[in-house]
């Protein structure tokens, strides 16, 4: 894919993951093999989606542990090949802790993964009903993750390997909304999310609370796109589901899905 069609389909600055996944799916092409990936986010799997349907040869699988995984592998392959989940090498791994004495949380726990130098791509969902948190990982990370990190913050853990059928069922209730914004900027989707003024929100993302895609994004007039993922810590999540037309009135029309904290 060419510049200019990046800058007509994508961001700008989706550059270096675009440039990535072409590799990937070259390399399957060429090489006429399976090519598996990172962990990638929605939004980066929307763009491999986009990106391999122009290539009739070669297909491609997702997994991360549940069929409806925020963050999941790709599974790049010519025609020929059968996917299996050996394919993915995934891992699944339950934190055992002290649960009368002490309580975790999901940014606790990402925050010690980060920490001890852990690329966010090199791990999947971490999960919980409330009262037991799961990892999902790679079978290599996993041996690294039991090996090296015994403590969360100031508690100590261990680490379980269990089986995929042994995962917990969220306990999330998320909220489809169909709405107009007056643009897609970042501060007045969340805005329209959370029902706040458009300059809380400024001050809020300014503050460095907000996380596109999984990365710090500072600019209130940031551009949203589908299928990217937000969260605003102390209020929630938000999916951004399907982006639509404008409105008579000039409103853009948005749907996503948002959970509050």
């Amino acid at each position: 894919m060419n510049q200019l069609n990046i800058e007509q389909h994508f961001r700008t600055d989706e550059a270096p993951i675009i440039s990535q996944i072409q590799d990937w799916i070259n390399q399957s092409n060429d090489q006429y093999r399976p090519v598996i990936t990172p962990f990638l986010n929605p939004r980066q799997r929307y763009i491999a989606r986009t990106l391999v349907n122009r290539i009739g040869a070669i297909k491609m699988s997702a997994a991360g542990g549940k069929e409806d995984a925020e963050m999941q592998r790709l599974l790049f392959y010519p025609d020929y090949y059968k996917p299996n989940k050996d394919d993915f090498s995934l891992a699944f791994l339950e934190i055992i802790y002290p649960e009368k004495f002490a309580e975790l949380h999901h940014r606790q726990i990402m925050g010690t993964l980060i920490g001890e130098g852990l690329e966010r791509n090199t791990f999947g969902d971490i999960l919980t009903d409330g009262e037991n948190w799961q990892l999902v990982t790679t079978k290599q990370m996993a041996q690294f993750i039991q090996s090296r990190i015994n403590h969360l913050g100031k508690i100590k853990v261990k680490w379980k390997e269990i089986p995929k059928e042994k995962l917990v069922i969220e306990k999330e209730d998320w909220e489809t909304i169909t709405t107009t914004v007056s643009s897609f900027r970042l501060d007045a989707v969340i805005s329209a999310a959370y029902n706040y003024s458009r300059n809380r929100t400024k001050q809020i993302i300014e503050r460095g609370l907000v996380q596109l895609n999984w990365q710090t994004m500072e600019r209130p007039d940031y551009k949203i796109e589908e299928h990217d993922f937000l969260s605003v810590r102390h209020l929630g999540r938000i999916k951004i589901e399907e982006i639509g037309g404008t409105t008579r009135k000039k409103k853009q029309r948005i749907t996503f899905s948002v959970i509050h904290a």
